[in-house]
């Protein structure tokens, strides 16, 4: 079936030019596996004690749930909109654009995340070398700075080479924690770790006494390390094969993910010890891989680790600024057409976009600067607040997904299957529901539910005041972007998509 002539054919399109190790680079720098296990089990352990690995298992079994409504739903559409155009496709345009408006919230929430984490780490290493002895302490704020504004430039030029080096970067700080995991354990199995430290499966079981469903407080640290899994999805537009390509990254990453995530904080957790004294000394840490490198490698290994851990919470601070630039794009394309953020620069990239996205990032380190943040504390507000909204859009995603698979049997797939996105909506539900109920009442957590919600009431307060913008997104998405499906193809049901203007 040949695509009809449009006049949308002339609307601004990106180039279809990545492969699917270029769209599983970006899900794995957003995801940052080297930076989330050196800091992120830390928020677990303060929530779970030594069950830090069975938090992360069970993470990994939501996020796996999550991951099967992105596959059909990759499968059926290709936008560079994400879970802004499947959600809009499936539940109506005014949801979509909530969905959307929050996933870039995440992004952009996970960008500061990442950028305080670079900052953190980038200090510690210069500090560590002798580079710089004495660092302020607003040090980490500088850098962080300087992280945004390399990743806005890298954002600008063609995504074809930011994939790349998100790929080159994140696969060599992977190889050297799982090189230092690996010597890690057979030194635990052998019996010549430090500290007596031994062999403990009972990094599985929560402790004596202690609440189980505080599992699922832990859990939200988990769910923050596999976030970006799904990153791949904005390329939908930029991939070659976007209907095989896309799936398989997006399955791929988080399969990957599971199992990274699972081995390193059990070996982590084992390596610190799983008594009172080894839970304690785990949370206290300031690098937790960079402590064990140096205790079980020598000095240098900390070093190594340290400037690892910088180096990959750049890359996901790359990635935050690709991922939250393409969705701002993609929702101004569709609301207003080819201008302003809706414009792609000569390169083929949503500049204006990628420059707002930035100049969002800088102001959330100013206004938490402001409240007297330190540098941690900003990189937990952060994580609280961007976790919060992603759980949001999952839950939305994974509905849109059932209605499309199961509802409106828009792709053959066997009944049976709705079992996984239903308990992808249990294990999202309850673990919403026990992180805001009861509610935090002191300290700065009070207001992280609050500010995630402010973020999406801001975009119903959109749709809901401009009946005519979601009307505009919603023909956009039924016509411009060709969400009207072809002839049916049984499982491997796509989309034709006339007039998307993507140059390749």
């Amino acid at each position: 079936m040949s695509a009809p002539e449009s006049p949308d054919t002339r609307r601004p399109g990106l180039r279809r030019s990545l492969s699917v190790w270029q769209a599983v680079g970006l899900s794995v720098a957003l995801m940052a596996p080297s930076m989330a296990a050196n800091i992120n089990p830390q928020g677990t352990a303060l929530q779970v004690g030594r069950a830090v690995p069975l938090a992360f298992f069970l993470a990994a079994v939501g996020v796996l749930l999550v991951a099967y409504g992105f596959v059909r739903l990759c499968q059926y559409y290709q936008h560079a909109g994400s879970v802004y155009a499947f959600v809009g496709a499936t539940l109506g345009p005014r949801t979509g654009f909530v969905s959307g408006f929050g996933l870039m919230g995440t992004y952009a929430f996970y960008g500061v995340v990442t950028s305080m984490a670079s900052g953190i780490f980038g200090t510690a290493f210069l500090q560590e070398i002798g580079i710089w002895p004495s660092p302020p302490t607003w040090a980490p704020f500088l850098l962080a700075g300087i992280a945004i504004l390399l990743a806005l430039f890298l954002t600008v030029v063609p995504a074809k080479r930011g994939t790349s080096v998100l790929l080159t970067v994140e696969a060599v700080t992977v190889s050297l924690i799982v090189v230092i995991t690996a010597v890690v354990l057979v030194r635990i199995l052998s019996g010549s770790a430090p500290n007596d430290a031994s062999f403990d499966l009972g990094v599985f079981v929560p402790e004596p006494g202690s609440d189980v469903s505080a599992i699922f407080l832990g859990i939200v640290f988990g769910f923050l390390s596999f976030a970006g899994f799904e990153a791949a999805a904005i390329l939908g537009e930029e991939a070659r094969n976007p209907r095989r390509d896309i799936p398989r990254a997006i399955l791929g990453t988080a399969i990957f993910g599971g199992i990274y995530f699972v081995v390193v904080t059990a070996v982590e957790m084992m390596a610190f010890g799983t008594d009172a004294d080894g839970v304690a000394a785990f949370g206290a840490s300031e690098s937790l891989l960079g402590d064990i490198g140096t205790s079980y490698l020598g000095s240098w290994v900390g070093d190594a680790v340290t400037l690892g851990a910088a180096i990959s919470a750049f890359g996901c601070c790359l990635a935050c600024m690709v991922g939250a630039s393409r969705l701002l794009f993609a929702l101004a394309r569709d609301a207003s057409g080819d201008k302003g953020l809706g414009r792609t620069s000569a390169a083929g990239t949503p500049a204006n976009a990628a420059v707002v996205i930035a100049a969002l990032m800088a102001l959330i380190i100013v206004v938490t600067i402001f409240f007297g943040a330190e540098p941690f504390d900003t990189f937990l507000w952060s994580a609280t607040i961007g976790t919060l909204l992603l759980l949001v859009i999952y839950v939305l995603t994974t509905i849109g997904a059932i209605r499309l698979v199961f509802v409106q049997k828009k792709m053959s797939v066997p009944a049976w299957q709705v079992i996984i996105p239903i308990a992808a909506l249990v294990v999202l539900g309850y673990t919403i529901y026990r992180n805001v109920i009861p509610y935090p009442t002191e300290g700065a957590a009070r207001w992280f539910p609050i500010v995630a919600g402010v973020w999406l009431l801001l975009a119903i307060i959109v749709v809901v005041a401009a009946p005519g913008l979601a009307s505009r997104i919603g023909a956009n998405l039924t016509s411009a972007e060709g969400f009207v499906p072809d002839e049916p193809r049984g499982a491997e049901t796509s989309v034709h998509r006339p007039g998307t203007g993507v140059r390749g």
